[in-house]
């Protein structure tokens, strides 16, 4: 029996009362679901909570927070309920940051928890992790459900269908491919124990001719499908899946209303209800989806003192097929919109269905599934963006809007729905009852189009949809093109729109009328806000030109642009690595592929990341108050306003020091405050921080903070800093040779100048700790997200006045780093551990996507100036460069970043004459920071630049030109260092015949020749890294065993778990050398009480000298003096080469790669399957 709406007592009339209290008197106040199949009844719910505070808030950890706006899929739930519109069972992957508590009443929430653990591993969650799916494991927990919700769904899932279901989940590290293999285990495909891919003889499906195949028996055999099951796995039964609970097939949804003085929620359950609601309280904010809304609130601090909950009213959730529209409730979620889209193109045929065939194709590329699975398209009208992928389509197509109040139904016609930003013309106290779409006339052609930067859950740049009516002899009669991102709201390009009149559509002179009426249409000017002006001009103009030649084809007309029409679109993805790379060196642990050993325990959301540690008694949580400025002095910070709040606590700034020198800070330069004083330097530089009982009320309060600033004179850009001057201090060099001379006898000099952009580093956990105050000698426990344990305990001694020995520093492990955390993390944890310092009281925080984004820095962008000498026979002679990159306000490690820049500025080739230098310029910017490569990628991206740029003078194939300079073994580098173990030049020759790039090269000339808008590009690459860090001090290394009497080993080291696999080749090293098994080893954390670097003395660790009987290691060899371009500066070198094929739609800018191949030497792995996902 399907759940039904009831209202268990008449509502009042609505003449009798327009009280909103009055029409809600008899609505229920206790929400009831499941919760991994356990009933959960609540009442006096906090308003204001989303599922995922709810669910983290009663101990289910494992659904993370990543992003709060349903971009990342960490927090992933599946969400059962019954559908309404196809009165069927659905299991809705949905983001639970977004997601209303209220949505759950009648349905049954499933999380990570619930569907297995580490002793009962779901097949799911056992396949991603021994399928090496899983490094850092921060998003696995919603890899997991998402995966989960699809098998729930379908039983034979396609490859495809596998490939869309990721399409909300973001992984920082695995690149997907491990993800998507253990996924295809699943699938129809891969399926069957015949299939190749299997180690069988080839499925019938795979075989030409196919024969009888076990997909297709007769409808009366009960025999079920034999799903393969790899070796050693645990076979998934859909039959034994958690069920959806009886209770729940016959629940009366009642209407519901909770909250408290600040806000109420009310779910009504019938249309009749939300006109009531609406008419009594106009304002009330409707929510569907919440995909907006929540945003509004959590980065906007929106408030809406009413919400109305409309996702469970089957009255807006019905559509229906008449002869000349198609009907849909306002309330259809974009999931069930994609199939009705579907439906509607075999209803009406492929020619009336036109409209449909758009919705469709754009509604795929709208968000991810779990945005999809709760977004409505009423909620899409209401926001009225912009950039809506769905809106355009609705406005050419001419559809009526209807709106509903309690006193009458109006239809709004789509082509004047849109006023001006964020504005509708939709009546106050209406709700968006239905849409009628009308179907695709004789004669009438069109198309929607769409590009972002990703073509997967993205938001567009430009969208369009473009519609024409013809008349028999192809004039046009009527003509709507309709864009979004090219103005304020969703509109059409008028002046084309009466250009097209009357024109015939075959007149080559019309495609060109309309270009020029477009350009006239859409006249963006540099700085319009959203960017890319030119860029969106071209797509604008592109589209059409796409559009124009589509109908040309559909007219048989001869003189179509073939090319043009036709998207790329990305293939599946394919993968293979050689699982027989290290077989010759395997011992009887090091050297064998092994699972992460927490793998299973991040894919059954039983791995502690830092903000998962349970809330301590008497817990508060801070808030930064951060800089809006880029540069100003501070007139005043007023924290009345933030003090009265309910739940404020408290506010500290840098008078809370225990002195002015306590406040600085920076590695390796002190020139950094943890708080501002009188001035800021830029925008996200702490000023002060709110302590709360909750995270919300510490949010509230640092919003509360009044800043009066006098803004200064300010410098955002390298070319500004050059301009003006401004540096820091370091100045490097590395000179060899003579290249004045060089330069004079060369046969060519070619200078360019080579531009790189920053990068976020974006791990999936953001900065996160928790300070505990001991009661004795002020001691301080910091649960920190940092890959520098050390310098965090160091700093938080030196803010709490307390020597380095009465600060433990712990993390288990981290969600990501990429060198995020590296030194940018102290700031948070030494803010926190004053706070608990000064109230005795444990402090939490861990930051929002936002405000780590303004904190923590990113990779540095570079500016490189460089002049190169080569002869005509390819050969390089002397290379000249001037390296500046943008260290941001403070320098960080900014000067170790651009030593490595230099030190990599000759990528793989032998140049006799070098002279490079580098500075730091000083920006008003974030700090940067750390980076993965750590300035090795800029200075290599400058190398290929030159290289190419040269190919392209001479006339020499890029490959040619870098095999003719690359260096032998032994040769000399420019900072005089010899080129020892060196398999460059036979890793080249193998990725060239392994990867056939002859015949490929062949291949994409000859397609490039022949095609004109689409482009294939093939390079091949080689690099080099150097391993060693060049300030000498911290080349080194400290462990601490402990060997218990029943033969377990506890491992203690001093680096950190980000995901990297370090814990892993720690254990299987510390397991090879005991000669034990590697499950008895463990290694519980990184502490600054265990790992022998935190009990060195300043002197000694400086020095490199072991003052403990741990185990210690130092690099030995090297010690480079810059200037003197003396001593060795690398150990060693990591090389690869990898060759990379892609191909570009000129008219667009989409691009997919094609094919990469990479062969990488990494010495001997310790763990292949590790070193792989790295």
């Amino acid at each position: 029996m399907a759940p039904s709406a009831v209202s268990p007592t008449p509502a009042p009339a609505a003449e009798a009362s327009t009280n909103l209290a009055d029409v809600t008197a008899f609505y229920d106040t206790t929400l009831r679901f499941f919760l991994n199949g356990t009933r959960v009844n609540l009442d006096n719910i906090d308003p204001e909570l989303a599922q995922l505070e709810y669910l983290r808030g009663i101990g289910l950890t494992g659904t993370k927070l990543g992003c709060s706006e349903g971009g990342c899929g960490a927090c992933t739930v599946v969400v059962s309920q019954w559908n309404p519109t196809t009165k069927k069972i659905y299991h809705a992957s949905v983001n639970a940051c977004l997601a209303p508590l209220v949505s759950v009443d009648g349905k049954h929430v499933i999380t990570v928890e619930g569907i297995g653990n580490v002793e009962r591993p779901h097949s799911v969650q056992e396949r991603i992790a021994k399928g090496n799916g899983s490094q850092c494991g921060f998003c696995t927990p919603g890899i997991v459900m998402s995966l989960y919700a699809l098998l729930r769904n379908e039983d034979q899932p396609t490859e495809h269908s596998i490939e869309e279901a990721f399409d909300g989940n973001l992984c920082r590290c695995t690149g997907y491919r491990p993800i998507l293999e253990a996924a295809r285990t699943f699938s129809a495909e891969t399926g069957c124990a015949k299939a190749k891919t299997n180690g069988g003889g080839g499925c019938c499906m795979e075989k030409e001719g196919g024969g009888g195949c076990c997909q297709s028996k007769p409808a009366d055999d009960d025999q079920p499908i034999k799903r393969f099951t790899p070796p050693g796995f645990i076979e998934y039964n859909p039959d034994t899946q958690l069920i959806f609970p009886p209770a729940l097939t016959k629940y009366e949804f009642k209407p519901l209303t909770f909250g408290n003085k600040r806000k109420r929620w009310y779910r009504p359950v019938t249309v009749d209800q939300l006109l009531r609601i609406k008419h009594a309280l106009p304002s009330a904010k409707i929510i569907g989806g919440s995909s907006e809304t929540q945003i509004e609130i959590k980065f906007k601090a929106m408030q809406y003192s009413a919400s109305v909950f409309v996702g469970d009213i089957p009255e807006l959730r019905k559509f229906e097929f008449h002869d000349d529209h198609l009907e849909i409730g306002g309330n259809i979620t974009l999931t069930d919109l994609e199939a009705i889209a579907l439906k509607a193109v075999e209803h009406y045929g492929p020619e009336k269905g036109q409209v449909f065939t758009n919705m469709h194709r754009q509604l795929q590329f709208f968000a991810g599934r779990q945005i999809r699975n709760v977004g409505t398209p009423a909620g899409n009208l209401a926001t009225a963006s912009p950039i809506s992928d769905l809106n355009p389509v609705l406005v050419a197509a001419n559809a009526t809007l209807v709106a509903k109040t309690l006193e009458e139904d109006t239809e709004i016609p789509m082509t004047e729905f849109f006023k001006s930003y964020r504005t509708t013309a939709l009546p106050a106290g209406a709700i968006i009852a239905s849409l009628r779409i009308p179907v695709t006339a004789t004669n009438e052609y069109t198309s929607a189009y769409k590009q972002a930067k990703r073509k997967d859950d993205d938001i567009a740049i430009v969208t369009a949809a473009l519609r024409v009516k013809l008349s028999e002899t192809h004039e046009v009669e009527s003509a709507n093109l309709v864009y979004g991102g090219m103005a304020p709201l969703t509109i059409s390009a008028k002046k084309a729109d009466t250009f097209l009149i009357g024109k015939k559509w075959t007149d080559p002179a019309t495609l060109e009328g309309v270009m020029g009426a477009l350009e006239q249409d859409f006249d963006l000017k540099f700085g319009v806000p959203g960017g890319m002006a030119t860029y969106r001009k071209t797509l604008a103009m592109s589209f059409f030109y796409r559009f124009y030649h589509e109908v040309l084809i559909k007219l048989g007309n001869d003189g179509a642009d073939l090319e043009a029409v036709g998207e790329i679109e990305r293939e599946i993805s394919r993968g293979e690595q050689d699982h027989d790379a290290t077989a010759a060196y395997e011992k009887m642990i090091m050297g064998r592929a092994q699972p992460h050993v927490a793998a299973l325990k991040q894919c059954t959301g039983q791995a502690q990341y830092t903000d998962d540690i349970p809330v301590q008694r008497n817990e508060l949580y801070g808030c930064l108050v951060l800089s809006t400025k880029a540069r100003a002095k501070l007139i005043s910070v007023d924290t009345s306003a933030a003090l009265e709040l309910p739940g404020v606590v408290d506010y500290l700034d840098h008078t809370d020091m225990p002195s002015p020198e306590a406040n600085w800070w920076g590695a390796p330069v002190r020139d950094e405050v943890f708080f501002a004083v009188n001035e800021v330097f830029t925008c996200g530089q702490p000023i002060g921080v709110i302590l709360a009982s909750t995270a919300n009320e510490a949010a509230a309060g640092a919003r509360a903070v009044k800043i009066q600033y006098e803004e200064l004179p300010a410098i955002y850009t390298i070319e500004e800093a050059i301009e003006k001057e401004s540096y820091f201090e370091q100045f490097r060099f590395i000179k060899t040779g003579d290249t004045e001379k060089a330069f004079a006898e060369a046969d060519h000099v070619i200078s360019g100048t080579t531009r790189m952009g920053g990068q976020e580093h974006f791990y999936l956990e953001t900065n996160a700790c928790v300070a505990i105050p001991k009661p004795e000698d002020g001691e301080m426990e910091v649960f920190a997200c940092t890959q520098n344990p050390t310098e965090t305990q160091a700093y938080v001694a030196q803010v709490c006045n307390v020597a380095n020995n009465k600060v433990v520093c712990r993390v288990k492990r981290l969600g990501g780093g990429f060198g995020g955390k590296e030194t940018r993390s102290v700031q948070l944890s030494s803010i926190m551990a004053l706070a608990a310092k000064k109230t005795g009281r444990p402090v939490r925080c861990m930051l929002n996507r936002d405000e780590d984004m303004m904190t923590s820095g990113q990779r540095h962008p570079f500016l490189t100036k460089w002049k190169i000498a080569i002869n005509s026979d390819g050969k390089l002679q002397a290379l000249d460069a001037e390296v500046v990159c943008n260290g941001g306000w403070t320098q960080d490690l900014s000067g170790a970043v651009c030593e490595r820049a230099l030190s990599h500025i000759d990528g793989c080739y032998a140049i006799p004459n070098v002279h490079v230098r580098g500075r730091i310029a000083r920006t008003n910017t974030m700090s940067n920071s750390a980076f993965r490569g750590f300035g090795g990628p800029q200075g290599l991206f400058v190398a290929e630049t030159y290289i190419e740029e040269a190919a392209d003078r001479l006339g020499i194939p890029a490959e040619r030109l870098r095999e003719i300079n690359m260096y032998k073994p032994m040769e000399i580098t420019h900072f005089n260092q010899a080129l020892q173990d060196w398999h460059v030049p036979l890793m080249y020759d193998q990725v060239r015949k392994n990867s056939k790039y002859e015949e490929r090269r062949v291949a994409v000339d000859e397609f490039n020749k022949t095609h004109k808008w689409r482009k294939r590009g093939l390079a091949i690459v080689p690099t080099k890294f150097g391993i060693s860090f060049t300030a000498l001090f911290l080349n080194q290394a400290g462990a601490l065993v402990h060997i218990y009497h029943d033969g377990s080993v506890l491992l203690a080291h001093g680096g950190t778990e980000m995901g990297q696999g370090l814990h892993t080749k720690m254990c299987m090293v510390a397991a090879e050398t005991l000669g034990v098994p590697l499950e008895s080893v463990h290694i519980s954390e990184t502490g600054t009480n265990t790992a022998t670097m935190a009990q060195l003395a300043h002197a000694a660790y400086f020095s490199r000298v072991n003052l403990s009987a741990q185990g210690y290691y130092r690099t030995p060899e090297i010690g480079y003096t810059w200037g003197k371009n003396e001593g060795k500066m690398f150990f060693y070198f990591t090389q690869g080469v990898a060759a990379a094929e892609v191909e570009v739609d000129t008219l667009t800018g989409s691009w997919t790669c094609i094919r990469a191949d990479v062969l990488m030497d990494v010495g001997r792995s310790i763990n292949p399957s590790v070193d792989y996902g790295q």
